[in-house]
């Protein structure tokens, strides 16, 4: 059997679609003739009769739409491929790899990215989700092309916006603490109680020490949302972003153990690139709407700001 080519293919998805090699002809902007003689060729090469021509409209035969089911497959391929090199023609990017970090409001920020890579379809959104030191190091690695999340301010390689500052606040729910009430708690009272902590997705980066009191019994989780329910439900204290537990402190749910020994801290969040490498159109969008909402999100991460204004 001598091969056939991808416009043989392109003229019989065409006349089955169509219904009739004259509608078409007139898809694929060739002449009638052509499109009959590249089927007909087509059939000899296979040794398969793809179309019935007996009735008004040509209809495919059992094995023309066996073989036409699996060639919609490689014509698929094919636009997808024309598509990627007109885009690489234009300069814009194929895809774009964006780490979302533990912290970040997921809602708002997915709900950017939503409707920005609905007017981008040519561009592939990468979407993960990372912890800790992860999203740096993806970063690092050049496995990112932005984060959502903590940077090194001072590293020259990265340019960043900032996104808001983000309390941590250490909390636990009403009774689980048997210590004294009315006094401040030291970390080294908290040895005997369990840490609930994030899980570093790191791989090969250094761990770096958020809030962790040394020789206390630890409980990992892999986000923000199953730590919030874990302290809850009284099985463990640990630091929480506060605007992810604002109604919980509010009706009393979780305590805040805030003092001037267990003070918390805040973290910026930044949405970060790298500085050392060319931008393509359409990162260079997508960093101009992340600046145009970073009054929103600055909003929405700081709560305590919020109610003041």
């Amino acid at each position: 059997m001598s091969e056939f080519t991808l416009h043989d293919l392109q003229c019989f998805d065409a006349v089955v679609r169509a219904g009739g090699f004259q509608a078409a002809a007139a898809q694929l902007h060739r002449s009638h003739p052509a499109v009959f003689a590249a089927v007909a060729k087509l059939e000899r090469q296979l040794d398969l009769t793809l179309l019935d021509r007996a009735g008004y409209r040509v209809k495919p035969t059992a094995a023309g739409q066996s073989f036409h089911l699996r060639a919609q497959a490689l014509l698929r391929e094919l636009d997808g491929l024309r598509a990627h090199a007109e885009q690489l023609a234009m300069g814009q990017e194929s895809e774009l790899n964006v780490v979302i970090g533990d912290f970040c409001p997921r809602p708002l920020l997915l709900g950017l990215l939503g409707p920005f890579f609905a007017q981008w379809p040519a561009t592939r959104l990468n979407l993960h989700f990372e912890a800790v030191t992860g999203p740096w190091e993806r970063l690092m690695d050049g496995d990112a092309d932005l984060i959502l999340h903590r940077v090194d301010a001072a590293d020259a390689r990265v340019e960043w916006l900032d996104l808001g500052s983000v309390p941590f606040v250490p909390v636990a729910a009403p009774g689980y603490l048997s210590l004294p009430a009315g006094r401040a708690i030291r970390p080294d009272q908290l040895r005997d109680y369990t840490q609930c902590v994030m899980r570093d997705t790191a791989h090969h980066t250094p761990a770096r020490d958020y809030f962790m009191v040394e020789g206390a019994r630890q409980c990992t989780v892999a986000d923000q949302l199953m730590k919030k329910e874990i302290l809850l439900q009284g099985l463990g204290w640990g630091h929480m972003p506060r605007f992810l537990i604002e109604d919980e402190l509010r009706d009393g749910r979780l305590l805040s153990l805030a003092n001037r020994h267990l003070p918390g801290s805040t973290e910026t969040l930044a949405a970060a690139r790298r500085a050392d490498r060319p931008q393509g159109p359409v990162m260079t969008r997508l960093w101009q709407t992340l600046r145009q909402h970073a009054p929103a999100i600055r909003q929405a991460v700081s709560p305590a700001k919020k109610r003041k204004s």
